[in-house]
């Protein structure tokens, strides 16, 4: 071996050993997770539970701090402004992270420059539900009355430019259907404008509305995902009903803020996948309405960008101004 090769050889070593060092003795205090999807239900019960098992495998507490003000926003800039060291994480969704640029002029972090993407969890099962008293019975029956009522049909959701919105919107975009949409502050409210009869339709996570289910008050008609929920395998999708339908992206995920060290942020990746691929808490997540989707860092990387693209044209046809 040349003098030339040895010393190059040498340095890469020397490289790896602090790499090496880090992931290993990382952490050595507290980690501090900013839960930025809202407080009360299935999201912060998610926090809960990957934030407990977290401090398992890490032997250090991981504290989880609800921040959801301002659609998530205000969280995950308290993250973009951490130290990037590994001790503050943002558990963020593609509300705050992707579509706030869209809907807001002002918008204080870039997601793409200010971040480190960490793991992503996976996505949140949304649906579409009706009012008994519209008289339908599948969503297909929904959009035939759409048809002959332009206009007429009044659907909810949790708030302009939302999932729950741009899906009503394609929709509307694929069937030629005129609807009135109602947004409000929360899917809380756009469920109880829909028992009070302000709507007919809404878009809302499946978890928020299995209770009304399950009592009569709203019809389940279809789930707003890529494919049937294991828990409800009897419901169709809407890209079932619908032809040429591809539901906008609902991910929930771990980010860090922007440069933090390789080792960390590979060895978080890894010990969140373990944590949720756990059957048992697989099992619970799923019954919370999400459906886990992990990967490497790399690849929640290249998910955000899509998603950018992806809203950007349903932004676009929508009309949507920011403001």
């Amino acid at each position: 071996m040349s003098t030339r090769v040895l010393v190059a050889v040498l340095a890469l070593a020397g490289l790896a050993v602090p790499l090496a060092v880090v992931a290993q003795s990382y952490p050595v205090k507290p980690v501090r997770t900013i839960q930025t999807l809202g407080v009360g239900g299935g999201a912060e019960a998610l926090s809960h539970i990957v934030g407990q098992r977290l401090t398992e495998a890490l032997g250090q507490p991981v504290v989880v701090e609800p921040q959801g003000g301002a659609g998530g926003s205000i969280g995950m800039n308290m993250v973009a402004r951490a130290a990037p060291d590994g001790y503050t994480l943002g558990l963020g969704a593609v509300s705050s992270l992707v579509l706030r640029r869209f809907l807001m002029k002002n918008v204080p972090y870039d997601t793409l420059k200010d971040f480190t993407p960490v793991a992503m969890v996976g996505e949140t099962i949304s649906s579409v539900v009706a009012s008994p008293s519209l008289g339908a019975n599948s969503l297909a029956e929904v959009i035939e009355y759409a048809r002959r009522n332009p206009g007429k049909l009044a659907y909810g959701s949790s708030g302009i430019g939302t999932t729950h919105h741009l899906s009503g919107v394609m929709v509307e975009q694929i069937t030629g259907t005129q609807m009135l949409h109602v947004p409000y502050k929360g899917g809380g409210q756009a469920l109880q404008g829909l028992l009070s009869g302000q709507v007919q339709v809404v878009y809302g996570i499946v978890g928020s509305v299995v209770p009304l289910v399950k009592s009569g008050k709203v019809k389940l008609l279809a789930i707003n995902a890529g494919k049937r929920f294991v828990r409800m395998p009897e419901v169709p999708t809407i890209g079932e009903v619908i032809k040429g339908y591809d539901r906008p992206p609902s991910w929930n995920g771990y980010l860090g803020p922007a440069g933090m060290p390789p080792a960390v942020t590979r060895r978080l990746n890894e010990e969140i996948n373990k944590i949720v691929t756990r059957r048992e808490v697989s099992e619970k997540l799923t019954d919370l309405g999400f459906v886990v989707d992990t990967g490497t860092p790399e690849e929640f990387s290249a998910y955000i960008k899509r998603s950018f693209e992806l809203f950007g044209k349903v932004v676009k046809a929508a009309n949507i101004e920011p403001e």
